[in-house]
């Protein structure tokens, strides 16, 4: 079992990272009491959806429980079956004064101060200086913006950055509606429609025969080299801005032909090169005599 403990400074972007970690397959619990990770590690090693990669959350908001975070790590680091890891993020006072200013959100210790912010950092930072030393990851956020945090954050968890998008391709049929889910949508219906022939229109474009008619025209050819060269493009600009979902969308006039056909290649060409996909074909059953 992995786990990781993320903790830092009030305001330097813990909330960004456990996204991040929630996005690439982590369990995430924010602001947990040092002294139940213990015991939620055991239940996570009960459990059974196999749960197998946890990220916690724990830092100043926990008041005068934070003390226990130091037993809690030596007792984890103990066990045979867990792996802990410590991510410390800090930034430099003007820039976690600033930031607090622009959200007009409360420091943690602000009532503790009486609403001195520098003296709440400067306490904070003292109180926080032993998990520093500890940390196995570190990472300064003054100059990030919460796209490059997230980012960094991917680099040192993933081996491959895309592996944080998954891509959800889908084909859907005019007829019964625009998908609505869809960041990006393909308009098909220029293409040659398999409905007219008559031995194909009881098929659909997962079928190889259907795919080879949709596909044996130069305007197909042609449109699904520009479209994959459009979304080969695009990809990486998505990965990097921090996006965790992008839904593809081709649409027909029923979703039963040109719209499969190309959800098919495009899932297939996607996966070659080593996304994650998820293929949906929305009308692929409608008006289906049974």
């Amino acid at each position: 079992m992995e786990l990781l403990i993320v903790t830092g400074m009030s305001g330097s972007g813990k909330s960004s990272v456990m996204d991040v970690m929630e996005d690439i397959g982590f369990y995430c619990i924010d602001n947990i009491p040092p002294k139940l990770i213990n015991q939620f590690v055991d239940l996570c090693r009960k459990s059974e959806m196999g749960i197998s990669k946890i990220a916690v959350a724990v830092d100043i908001r926990t008041g005068d429980m934070f003390a226990e975070i130091f037993h809690a790590w030596q007792k984890l680091k103990a066990e045979d079956d867990v792996e802990v890891k410590v991510l410390f993020i800090e930034a430099n006072d003007e820039v976690l004064i600033k930031r607090y200013k622009e959200t007009r959100r409360k420091h943690p210790l602000d009532e503790k101060f009486n609403g001195n912010m520098h003296e709440a950092i400067r306490y904070e930072r003292n109180r926080l200086s032993q998990l520093r030393e500890i940390a196995d990851y570190y990472i300064e956020t003054s100059l990030y913006s919460s796209a490059r945090l997230k980012e960094q954050v991917k680099s040192i968890f993933l081996e491959n950055s895309s592996d944080s998008l998954i891509i959800k391709v889908m084909s859907f049929g005019f007829k019964y509606g625009v998908s609505t889910e869809a960041d990006l949508v393909f308009d098909v219906r220029c293409l040659p429609n398999p409905y007219y022939i008559e031995e194909l229109r009881k098929h659909t474009g997962i079928e190889k025969c259907v795919q080879n008619y949709v596909m044996d025209s130069e305007q197909s050819q042609e449109l699904f080299k520009k479209i994959t060269g459009l979304i080969d493009f695009l990809i990486p600009l998505y990965i990097r801005e921090g996006k965790s979902q992008l839904v593809i969308s081709f649409g027909c006039t029923g979703g039963k032909h040109r719209s499969i056909t190309f959800a098919e290649l495009m899932s297939e060409h996607l996966i070659k090169n080593n996304y994650k996909v998820q293929k949906y074909h929305r009308d692929i059953t409608k008006d289906k005599k049974i």
